[in-house]
């Protein structure tokens, strides 16, 4: 028994060095086509500085592991600067104020990634075994958090270079995201499934997964229908064609008010010249193809489009447990390949399809805890509780979320008039009877 429990802890040991060294680098790759000057950028309040991204997530291994375990930390004032949101740990730099950090440079970020990786490999090869089963759970957790944080600094720089008049390209295409022959093109059709009383929710014991997703739980659904693919820029040329911006009967109250209040005639990042739509990507500008999904759209804008589609958004659970059992497929941020657009259908096994991957896909169900649910204790207990308040929950994933951060329990959150993440639309419907 002791051999096979020394086995494991050797086992466990090597999976979350490999995923370590695997989720750094990764975060290095992305930053390696920014110049120091691009990772400085913060464009609006709601965007990080690449650099800033690059730093935080370093000070989560420093704050949560490092200094735990009696290793030192490389800065003090670090502690202030690069702290996000845990008032447990202490006082922070205004996040409105990031971009206004021009010191630590990009390259003495670069130094601090560098120490506190020496100092977490050195901690993860020489733990007791008590120590490792304390600090494993919290590096599995620190890599998910940096995982969250690379599609953050795209989005981030993506909305950073919107802004600039020279429209410039964080990457050339190494992809050409063509209509896939998964996707006909033809009339959307809508998929069946049995209402009744399901099981939604992670358990907890396997896996890593977030506080948020768990306990496991039964919810009621009535029988109810999701679209096979996602809203495409075909279906949103018929939209504003057809005035949809401008059709308050379309739209929830508040919804109508931001976009008349902020002139929103099209999804962010997307403008409808003489007829035609255009696209700002991370690959620069150009003309979307009409069976790519659409992306860059607030709750409000995914809300009245469904709605002039003849629809809905599905509810969380009807998300979840249409994705049951499917494999996790599609177009992701993965490896040494970023397809920095969607795709125009990911392949995806069933008669659903672009479940994952694509676009985070809006839910109407409030982010809210789970029967049940209770946050960790400690610093660590604010990563998601206490943010379950005024904000949507959407799933799925998107082309800049790395695949194995994915899961069907996985729960995404933001306000209602988000428009800067990679979010879509899938739509739903009660069945017919």
């Amino acid at each position: 028994m002791a051999a096979d429990m020394s086995r494991h802890r050797d086992e466990q040991r090597a999976r979350i060095v490999a995923l370590y060294a695997q989720t750094r680098a990764r975060t290095e790759s992305l930053a390696s086509h920014l110049s120091p000057e691009d990772q400085q950028l913060q464009s609006m309040p709601d965007a990080s500085p690449a650099k800033w991204h690059r730093a935080h997530t370093t000070w989560f291994f420093d704050t949560f592991v490092v200094e735990p375990a009696g290793l030192g930390t490389v800065d003090a004032s670090y502690r202030y600067l690069f702290n996000s949101y845990y008032d447990a740990v202490g006082p922070r730099h205004a996040r409105a104020a990031r971009g206004l950090l021009s010191r630590p440079s990009a390259a003495e970020v670069g130094d601090y990634r560098r120490v506190v990786d020496d100092r977490i490999a050195r901690l993860l090869s020489t733990a007791d075994a008590a120590t490792l089963d304390r600090i494993l759970p919290v590096i599995e957790l620190g890599v998910a958090h940096e995982e969250q944080h690379q599609e953050l600094l795209l989005t981030d720089i993506l909305h950073a270079f919107s802004e600039n008049p020279l429209r410039p390209a964080f990457m050339a295409d190494p992809i050409d995201p063509g209509p896939s022959a998964a996707n006909d093109g033809g009339e959307m059709r809508f998929v069946p499934f049995e209402g009744g009383l399901r099981e939604v929710g992670a358990r907890g014991d396997g896996p890593f997964v977030f506080d948020n997703e768990t306990p496991r739980h039964k919810q009621w659904l009535e029988p109810f229908e999701l679209s096979d693919r996602l809203v495409t820029f075909r279906d949103l040329t018929a939209f504003i064609r057809d005035g949809g911006y401008r059709t308050p009967s379309l739209w929830l109250s508040e919804g109508f008010a931001f976009v008349r209040a902020n002139e929103i005639e099209a999804p962010l990042h997307c403008t409808h010249e003489d007829g035609a739509l255009r696209v700002f990507s991370l690959t620069g500008q150009r003309v979307p193809a009409d069976d790519e999904p659409v992306v860059h759209v607030s709750y409000y804008e995914a809300d009245a489009i469904a709605r002039f589609l003849g629809a809905r958004l599905p509810t969380e659970s009807e998300w979840e447990v249409a994705a049951a059992g499917s494999r996790i497929r599609g177009n992701f941020l993965d490896g040494s390949v970023l397809r920095a657009t969607p795709a125009s259908c990911s392949p995806q096994a069933g008669p659903v399809r672009q479940l994952y991957g694509d676009a985070w896909e809006w839910t109407r169900s409030s982010y809210e805890p789970y029967p049940g649910y209770h946050p960790p204790v400690g610093a660590l207990g604010e990563y998601n509780g206490k943010f379950m308040v005024s904000q949507l929950v959407l799933r799925g994933g998107s082309c800049l979320t790395p695949q194995r951060h994915i899961r069907a329990t996985y729960r995404n959150f933001w306000p209602p008039h988000t428009r800067f993440q990679m979010a879509g639309i899938r739509l739903a419907r009660e069945a017919r009877r």
